[in-house]
């Protein structure tokens, strides 16, 4: 993997377990509510990341559209399915989200380095 997408995700990891084992029990609610709500349901899993990465852009959270983005890649989403919900998160969010839509779609690229 790029070092951009092994960076963030050792970070990510390290951080996570570091506030996890403060042992909060409304943190890891959080946490579980999370991981719970984008598993299998009446909606799939590839729909529910999509829609998690257009809210994510929406509301400007680069870390958020990262761990989108590479679900998506994960759940094998092809690069137009992911183009096009982006572009839908920036006709929503209008043009103040540009800026995050460059550094998801610089993401993105790194993301598919690992099959090059």
């Amino acid at each position: 993997m790029s070092n951009k997408v092994e960076e963030f995700n050792e970070y990510r990891a390290q951080m996570n377990d570091k506030i996890l084992g403060e042992n909060n029990k409304v943190l890891k609610r959080i946490f579980n509510l999370d991981t719970n709500a984008f598993s299998e349901g009446a909606l799939d899993k590839k729909t529910k990341e999509l829609l998690g990465l257009v809210a994510s852009l929406v509301l400007r959270c680069d870390d958020c559209v990262k761990y989108h983005l590479e679900s998506s890649y994960k759940a094998q989403l092809s690069r137009e399915e992911v183009m096009e919900t982006l572009s839908i998160g920036t006709l929503v969010g209008g043009t103040i989200v540009i800026p995050h839509l460059r550094r998801a779609f610089e993401y993105w690229e790194e993301l598919e380095k690992v099959k090059e």
